[in-house]
């Protein structure tokens, strides 16, 4: 999409296949034993204890989207996992009954989630088709090969934060360090000029988001697409050796290669997960290494590695909460509830990985030397595992060693508890992180 307008609610509806009715299918609920379904708090506070309201009520629970949009919440480890490869659960939006028969209000917040062009929306050979095309280029050799920059990156990032200090001593950590790191190697990657960078992320902060106005987010899908088609058809005419002009070049055997629409819809899920989960997910590792520093010590003593730290947080305080969107293609039981086809499904990654039947007893507890590491769903499961899963783990481990080798002594500015959430119910983190870098 070149031309800055909202992708239509039926983008991804095929011609050839227009959705069946379905009796009662207008406001489509899991039934298993009644009872009102859970609001999703939009301002993402108190999430460890939603999380845990959410699994006692089971597996697959009912919940309210903005708008009044039923949907149910998937909480346990073991149906997640089953959610996530479930070949009659699809990721396309022409499965989405509410989206077309008019329950959906207009300018839903949540539609470009359900709508853009690319892998996240797209099932079967559709599917593999797109991610074929940017595993060609998006391979693990181009993301190993990005590690000294990433390293030269965060040594700058970590020269520069004395400067940032307030008037008090404090640095805010994730405005000044766990965000222009994944920001800056994403765009770097794309070859998305420097000077878009911040807005991008301000617009992306608002499609994540679910506590802004629908005009608001509108806004922003608007603008985004409009941005990111600018970029796609700078690299179009002027191809560089960035992985945006590769997309654009990359074609499978028989041809065929992202449309513009595509395209624009690839770099917008680069955008958001190259940079918003791996945001997260340092500025939760900090956190946690700060808030129990005898886990930080079981590191610097050999007994874990930085790995073990990213993949403890990743279980622990995953940096997706709840993601949308996937739709059963008929009626299914799942974890003992009867899901109506059609009914949006989110992933609630958060609430799985503190699922005692998964991790024990102390599931609620952070503990870097917790084994296996990486029995997570936290980058997903099946045929839409996330590619970017690597260059995130990377990025992380290179970041939080750096940091707390360079400032062995850096602390919480506030207590843990103090630090406001990140205003969403996708994403998982804390708005803000200030620390002191020495005692």
């Amino acid at each position: 999409m070149t031309d800055g307008q909202p992708i239509s609610d039926d983008a991804r509806l095929p011609a050839s296949a227009p959705l069946p009715p379905t009796p009662g299918a207008a406001c489509p609920a899991a039934r298993s034993g009644g009872g009102a379904p859970h609001r999703l708090a939009p301002g993402g506070a108190g999430r460890a204890a939603a999380d845990a309201v959410l699994r006692e009520a089971g597996a697959v629970v009912p919940v309210l989207l903005p708008g009044e949009v039923p949907a149910v919440a998937v909480t346990r480890h073991a149906v997640l996992r089953e959610v996530l490869a479930h070949p009659e659960v699809a990721k396309s939006a022409c499965h989405f009954t509410a989206l077309h028969d008019g329950t959906v209000p207009p300018g839903w917040p949540l539609t470009l989630f359900a709508t853009v062009d690319g892998m996240t929306t797209a099932d079967g050979a559709d599917h593999r088709r797109l991610r074929g095309l940017v595993t060609k280029v998006f391979t693990a050799r181009r993301v190993a090969a990005l590690r000294p920059r990433i390293v030269e990156l965060t040594a700058g990032l970590l020269d520069g934060l004395p400067g940032s200090a307030a008037a008090d001593g404090t640095v805010e950590l994730r405005r000044h360090f766990a965000y222009p790191l994944p920001m800056g190697v994403i765009c770097e990657l794309l070859g998305v000029d420097a000077a878009l960078r911040d807005r991008l992320h301000e617009l992306s902060n608002l499609i994540v988001g679910t506590s802004g106005t629908a005009a608001e987010v509108q806004a922003a899908n608007v603008e985004i697409i409009a941005v990111l088609g600018q970029v796609a058809e700078a690299r179009r005419a002027d191809p560089g050796d960035d992985l945006t002009s590769a997309l654009i070049a990359a074609q499978e055997e028989d041809g065929d290669r992202l449309s513009a629409r595509e395209l624009v819809g690839t770099l917008l899920l680069m955008i958001i997960a190259g940079h918003e989960t791996t945001l997260n997910l340092i500025t939760n590792a900090v956190r946690a290494l700060c808030t129990d520093r005898a886990q930080l010590e079981l590191v610097r003593a050999g007994r874990a590695s930085w790995d073990d730290v990213v993949e403890e947080t990743l279980r622990h305080d995953s940096p997706v909460a709840h993601f949308p969107f996937r739709y059963p293609v008929r009626d299914l039981e799942l974890g003992g509830t009867l899901v109506p086809r059609g009914t949006p499904m989110l992933a609630s990654y958060s609430a799985a990985g503190r699922d005692p039947e998964a991790y024990g007893p102390d599931a609620d507890r952070f503990d870097v030397t917790r084994r296996p590491a990486t029995r997570h769903l936290s980058f997903g499961h099946g045929p839409h595992y996330c590619l970017g899963a690597p260059l995130a783990r990377l990025e992380a481990t290179v970041a939080l060693e750096a940091l707390f080798t360079r400032y062995p002594a850096l602390d919480l500015a506030v207590p843990a508890a103090e630090l406001p959430p990140h205003p969403s119910f996708i994403g998982n983190s804390t708005e803000v992180l200030p620390v002191r870098l020495t005692g």
